[in-house]
């Protein structure tokens, strides 16, 4: 009979501040959270009993309970009958700059896997052609994909690019991030402009990303530019709110 596998929490230097006005088990929560987000508790590794976890911090087992539940919440942890309590994934934070969903997910740490859903010409829709400074109607590359990490899906990405810069194959679209094969093309990525929103998702983007119809979405928008300032591509994309967080660095003018 196999021995059960080490309690990974045995390997990190978990403690509270009881001075601290932060409750007990938000320190926790936000210590075992940082430990995922840093690859330090891997997908699929099973955390130690809760009774022993509360023993080695002297906290009560309600305290760490909450601190799992909470984590349970923002889909990090699964608790399974029979099994325990187990990580699944970290949520995705993605700094607010000219990178690809593909890249930033590598950069966690994640498996990117991308399944394309269309990648044809179709006639530019009024608020695309404006995106991208072409006539109403004229001829643009409709990219439109599901991306998925560790197999799960994580985003749908819908991009337009204008006549003259390069239509990537299917084949490469599903390989590695669209900046990357624009930059392969001899496109120069100089700048965007971005907007960032959220919404309901509809039954039929629920059903696509694993989410209930109203599950909230994160939304964005962005046109990209070339080094002579013409837009090189619009994309429109929606990202599962569970799983996905855009970061933001704010600097304070003097």
């Amino acid at each position: 009979m196999s021995k059960p596998a080490a309690d990974p929490t045995l390997s990190l230097e978990l403690g509270v501040d009881r001075s601290s006005p932060v409750p007990l088990y938000y320190q926790l929560a936000q210590q075992l959270e940082s430990a995922i987000e840093r690859g330090r508790l891997v997908p699929g590794s099973l955390l130690g009993n809760e009774i022993d976890l509360a023993s080695r911090l002297g906290l009560s087992r309600p305290t760490v309970r909450q601190a799992i539940q909470s984590l349970v919440e923002k889909g990090l942890l699964v608790r399974r009958r029979g099994v325990g309590t187990q990580v699944v994934h970290s949520q995705v934070k993605r700094p607010l700059e000219l990178s690809s969903l593909y890249d930033d997910l590598l950069a966690a740490g994640q498996r990117p896997t991308t399944q394309v859903l269309c990648n044809e010409y179709v006639p530019a829709p009024a608020g695309v052609a404006a995106a991208l400074a072409v006539p109403d109607g004229s001829q643009v590359r409709c990219l439109d994909r599901l991306r998925f990490a560790y197999g799960e899906p994580m985003a749908q990405l819908r991009n337009y690019l204008p006549e003259g810069v390069p239509a990537p194959e299917t084949q490469r679209l599903e390989g590695t991030g669209l900046y990357r094969l624009l930059r392969a093309a001899g496109i120069t990525l100089h700048s965007a402009r971005q907007t960032v929103g959220a919404r309901a998702a509809t039954a039929d983007e629920g059903s696509r990303l694993g989410e209930r119809e109203g599950a909230p979405l994160l939304t964005m928008e962005r046109i990209t530019y070339d080094s002579t300032g013409r837009p090189v591509e619009f994309g429109t994309h929606i990202y599962r709110a569970s799983r996905y967080a855009f970061e933001f660095q704010l600097l304070v003018r003097p």
